[in-house]
């Protein structure tokens, strides 16, 4: 699994996004000066996150961008699913359309399969409040048997 270059800005633009907006819309302009990323890109990225119902924009002077949500209420694979991110680690774990077609034959199917769920669910549980406060929950990763067979 690899996370994307369009993955890691997405998730540091909302969260600038969320200390930035309070009160107010925040422009891409602020937004990229602040990361250190291009406008450009950022505009793609917030177009996707829009259409995701995460972020509104606002138009005109003084416009710019705001989350529609708390930020208890967004998680890290909320972020991902909206720009397209695939975090999957092999053939095995993509959808049944992409399916590689040696589950019953190979072992290591079910190790990819898990290995999966847990980062997916790991990814689900973590909101954008537990990042700023600092606290990543690691009870998934204690659990056995999570697979769904």
């Amino acid at each position: 699994m690899r996370i994307t270059t369009k993955g890691r800005y997405a998730l540091r633009a909302v969260l600038q996004l969320s200390q930035q907006a309070e009160n107010s819309p925040v422009s891409i302009r602020t937004l990229s000066e602040l990361e250190d990323i291009s406008a450009e890109f950022l505009e793609q990225i917030f177009f996707r996150l829009r259409k995701a119902g995460l972020i509104k924009s606002t138009r005109g002077p003084g416009g710019g961008f705001q989350l529609v949500k708390t930020l208890s209420e967004i998680t890290v694979a909320d972020i991902f699913q909206a720009v397209g991110e695939e975090l999957h680690f092999s053939p095995c774990t993509h959808d049944e359309e992409n399916a590689c077609g040696r589950e019953d034959i190979c072992s290591a199917h079910g190790f990819w399969d898990h290995t999966y769920t847990l980062f997916r669910k790991y990814f689900e549980q973590v909101s954008l409040q537990d990042i700023v406060e600092g606290r990543y929950p690691s009870h998934i990763f204690a659990e056995k048997n999570t697979v769904n067979k």
